[in-house]
């Protein structure tokens, strides 16, 4: 249920800034972009199977064993999304940091 809340919340955010991008640009074509832009950042966040990934980077090639998984990890009630990982942390900052410089150089042309 928090997993739709969020989503619910960065769609809205991104329609607020395609509203903003639309209103200092007048342009449909910067808009456009400006939506799957946010969406393929949204899905980058909120999609992954954190089940899966939030494992050390090394054991992403191999599926997730029975043993694994621990019964307080089935029972939790709280999210363990965000688990800070040094080599994942930074994957997603250049990833994210590459597409909003490219999305920013377009806007600005």
């Amino acid at each position: 249920m928090g997993e739709d809340a969020a989503l619910r919340r960065c769609l809205v955010w991104l329609a607020i800034v395609i509203i903003v991008v639309g209103i200092c640009t007048h342009s449909l074509k910067k808009m456009m972009v400006t939506y799957f832009v946010g969406l393929a950042g949204i899905a980058g966040v909120l999609l992954p199977d954190w089940d899966f990934f939030d494992r050390e980077i090394s054991m992403w090639t191999q599926p997730v064993r029975v043993d694994e998984i621990k019964r307080s990890d089935v029972l939790r009630l709280g999210s363990s999304r965000f688990r800070f990982y040094p080599i994942r942390t930074m994957i997603y900052a250049v990833v994210y940091s590459f597409g909003l410089y490219k999305w920013w150089t377009y806007l600005r042309q």
